[in-house]
């Protein structure tokens, strides 16, 4: 059985066309790829197709970014290699139930801010959460700033790294893992959720909230209960509670 490691890597950079196919070809984790908008040639796109295979995000920047990171010759392509290690959902999922746990998974949908994602990891693992989830689009680059906001619980927990929202959601229900998330619109208090099952809680960012689309795939909504005449919370402190809550079920 394959023993997912906790994340000890630091991250460094990458640059030329040779030297970043090579990186793709071995095990080195790879967290992104800036590339310059109008780069073309055969190595690129070997790069595109071994990035796509990876499942490693391709982001188009202006030569400027570039020469920022880069002094030398970088050929208009650089690389982070990752801070963490990423492991496959579903590979995760089967390890945790065959070793007789029940899934207790963090999904983050669109929360970019870096020290909000930071804050909720470290509730996250002092909750014991086994893993945070989150897509390629739309979430916040995992670096050491991250690793400093998390107060080096980042290093503490495993991360999955999927295609698509779609993809998450899709593994989640054929595994038997509920899916719940706050909503304001929720009828059912967070008390009344049960997590005393296999369960994956969903955070979305503050400004847009859980997506449309996520929120339908949910097999259950809740609201936070609050006394003072406040309806919002920042997303780490509702991340803490929520988690908390689940926590305390399991004790």
């Amino acid at each position: 059985m394959q023993n997912f490691r906790k994340n000890t890597s630091k991250k460094s950079l990458i640059y030329g066309r040779n030297p970043l196919i090579e990186a793709l070809h071995s095990d080195k984790p790879i967290d992104r790829i800036l590339m310059y908008h109008s780069i073309v040639g055969e190595s690129i796109g070997e790069i595109i197709k071994l990035a796509k295979e990876k499942h490693i995000p391709i982001i188009r920047v202006p030569q400027e970014k570039l020469n920022t990171l880069v002094k030398g010759n970088h050929q208009g392509i650089v690389a982070y290699t990752a801070v963490v290690d990423y492991v496959p959902l579903q590979d995760l999922i089967s390890q945790l139930y065959d070793e007789g746990k029940e899934p207790k998974l963090l999904l983050l949908d669109g929360i970019t801010d870096v020290r909000n994602t930071g804050a909720v990891i470290r509730s996250a693992v002092c909750c014991g959460i086994d893993a945070i989830i989150f897509s390629e689009k739309n979430s916040a680059p995992i670096h050491e700033d991250m690793v400093k906001t998390s107060a080096g619980a980042l290093m503490k927990i495993i991360f999955c790294r999927e295609k698509s929202m779609k993809s998450i959601l899709d593994t989640l229900s054929s595994n038997g893992v509920k899916i719940f998330s706050s909503s304001l619109n929720a009828e059912k208090s967070l008390l009344a959720i049960d997590f005393k099952q296999p369960y994956c809680i969903v955070m979305g960012a503050e400004d847009r909230g859980v997506s449309r689309e996520t929120l339908e795939a949910c097999d259950e909504t809740f609201f936070i209960p609050m006394v003072g005449n406040f309806d919002s919370l920042n997303v780490s402190v509702a991340a803490g509670i929520i988690c908390f809550e689940a926590m305390k079920q399991k004790m």
